[in-house]
């Protein structure tokens, strides 16, 4: 088993649309692919489940540690015959960069360079890339080759290939390239709005396979960890019967950490799932478990399913246990106001949410200031937060303490109704490994 790293010069550089057209091109050779995220995004994740027909893990220094990432892609690419992730930003950016990861999995990087407004200068860029990472003590980047994207024609592509050295160019991708991504205000539109069908990946593979030496990128494919695949995420919780987790998953809500629902699973749940949107209430369950992704997009929608609504109210004055992240915070207001429209939601929560125009993102490191579904008092969980809503009016008490990545202290949340508990922050159970079995422990507690 391979895997290779792809990563661009920048963001915007064609990454995702390399990555998604390689899965493609890898599934049409008759292999099986893994996908691979680096850092905290949902929406690349989503669209590599499209293109490799595998669940695509995301694989983030940051909240999860080394220790856990490099267990995470030995246990998931073990049983393919090549692992592909797809890196974050430029090759080199960030203090957790894609270059750390490649180093820390041991895997070569395909490097992507957007070839638009410029030919032999293309050869010092690749030179650049390539000699700070081979020199660099903190990287040792190896490197299995480049790709050009946005390339106008042959005799271009030719003078781009001409000016590279040492580094196998792997071919390119021409500038009126017939694929394209919806985009939505958080990126790029979600896989449930099924912006790729199968004839456009189709179609794209076959660009690859005709442009893009596959077969060097297989050949030249580093080999895997030979460490234990078995993540350090959830301490074995199951001393009872099996409790019922009820997922909202839908359009309206699609943002999950996949990761989160195998140590659930492995604590002692199953994992069954529910739509907010078309369900009338929810299902037979023990927990309900709301994450993040676009309700102000499906507000009108929500709110008109006022039998829902109603059984998620009736859940949580019930004290039943639920919790929810982001878009499932929102959920839980009392309203969501989008355009001058105001839209009534469940009403768990005395705060509405509004759209704004700016987003609010970033790593989060939470301290628990008291005891939940997701931990007790004083311990520490880590995440990610982007959206681009607002709390309006009454705030509940903060049951999280909240700094950024370097400390920095922010402002507290973590709102509590009996037993729910909702925040903007999607947290990853990979960043202790007591969250899962604790999650599963409270849930007992009724």
């Amino acid at each position: 088993m391979g895997g290779i790293v792809v990563a661009g010069t920048h963001s915007g550089s064609g990454k995702t649309t390399v990555t998604l057209g390689l899965m493609a091109a890898l599934r049409k050779k008759g292999l099986t692919v893994q996908p691979f995220k680096a850092g905290p995004d949902f929406i690349d994740a989503g669209l590599h489940r499209l293109a490799a027909d595998q669940i695509s893990r995301n694989l983030d220094l940051w909240m999860c540690g080394p220790d856990y990432v490099k267990s995470c892609f030995t246990k998931h690419a073990a049983g393919a015959d090549i692992g592909v992730v797809e890196g974050v930003m430029g090759l080199y950016d960030g203090d957790r960069s894609t270059a750390t990861l490649a180093a820390l999995l041991d895997l070569p990087v395909v490097l992507v360079v957007d070839a638009y407004g410029m030919a032999e200068s293309a050869g010092a860029v690749v030179k650049g890339f390539a000699e700070f990472g081979v020199r660099s003590s903190t990287f040792g980047v190896k490197f299995a080759g480049v790709i050009f994207n946005r390339v106008a024609s042959e005799s271009h592509f030719a003078r781009l290939r001409d000016s590279v050295r040492d580094i196998p160019v792997l071919g390119y991708l021409l500038r009126d390239l017939d694929f394209e991504i919806p985009h939505r205000h958080l990126g790029l539109a979600t896989v449930e709005e099924i912006p790729l069908c199968k004839e456009s990946l189709a179609r794209l593979a076959d660009v690859m396979l005709e442009r893009i030496n596959i077969d060097e990128i297989i050949q030249n494919a580093g080999s895997r960890n030979k460490e234990s695949g078995n993540l350090e995420g959830a301490e074995d919780a199951k001393n009872g019967k099996s409790i019922r987790i009820a997922i909202a998953r839908d359009r309206a809500f699609s943002f999950y950490y996949e990761d989160n629902f195998d140590m659930l699973r492995e604590a002692g749940a199953e994992i069954i799932s529910f739509s907010p949107l078309a369900d009338e209430a929810i299902p037979d369950s023990d927990a309900v478990y709301f994450g993040g992704g676009y309700p102000e997009l499906h507000a009108e929608a929500l709110s008109r399913n006022e039998s829902m609504r109603s059984s998620v109210r009736n859940w949580a004055e019930s004290g039943k246990a639920m919790y929810a992240e982001c878009g499932g915070l929102m959920y839980l207001s009392q309203a969501i106001t989008r355009d001058d429209n105001k839209y009534p939601m469940v009403g768990i929560f005395p705060f509405e949410t509004r759209m704004l125009g700016k987003p609010r993102l970033g790593y989060r490191e939470v301290t628990l200031r008291e005891g939940s579904i997701i931990g007790s008092a004083g311990e520490v969980r880590r995440g990610h937060e982007f959206h681009y809503s607002e709390i309006v009016g009454e705030r509940a008490g903060s049951a999280y303490q909240v700094t950024d990545s370097r400390g920095k202290g922010l402002t507290n949340e973590g709102f509590r109704y009996k037993r729910t508990l909702a925040s903007y922050i999607h947290l990853h159970f990979g960043s202790d490994a007591r969250c899962a079995s604790q999650f599963i422990s409270y849930v007992r507690e009724k």
